[in-house]
């Protein structure tokens, strides 16, 4: 299991999912260019000495990301979207699934859309446009680490 953060642009939210990470050994892709430079304060404060705890790897495009995964023959790209009607509940992941979230502020385009092997959603009142990145991914890798009985 891993967690690809498509360009993200708040720093804080990266520091928290690297957080989140860390605790659980999860590694995590950032594609880039990000919205901040990485060794940015915010980013520093939110993961705290964590960050240094997790398996990072930066990619300098989504299409160099893209390679990579396709290279390891094996893992599917998750798209955690607000544009889906596949629940994440419903949902059957696998040890080997790469859960990407896209920018906190539009997403991912729809070339990145396509090229996802699934896209899931995490259903929520009809009033709400979407939750903050850093819990939709604790949320939905929760569900999947209790799926995959992954939790160390």
């Amino acid at each position: 299991m891993r967690i690809a953060l498509y360009e993200p642009d708040i720093p804080q939210n990266t520091g928290t999912i690297l957080r989140l990470a860390a605790c659980f050994k999860i590694s995590v892709d950032i594609i880039k260019p990000c919205g901040f430079i990485i060794s940015d304060r915010r980013l520093k404060r939110s993961g705290m000495d964590y960050i240094e705890k997790v398996n990072l790897n930066y990619h300098d495009s989504w299409d160099v990301f893209l390679n990579t995964v396709q290279n390891s023959g094996k893992a599917r790209i998750i798209l955690l979207t607000t544009k889906s009607k596949n629940n994440f509940i419903n949902f059957i992941f696998k040890k080997t699934d790469i859960l990407l979230l896209g920018r906190e502020s539009a997403g991912v385009p729809d070339h990145v859309r396509s090229q996802a092997d699934e896209n899931i959603v995490i259903p929520m009142t009809k009033e709400s446009r979407s939750l903050n990145i850093a819990i939709s991914a604790a949320m939905v890798l929760g569900e999947a680490m209790r799926q995959t009985n992954t939790y160390p």
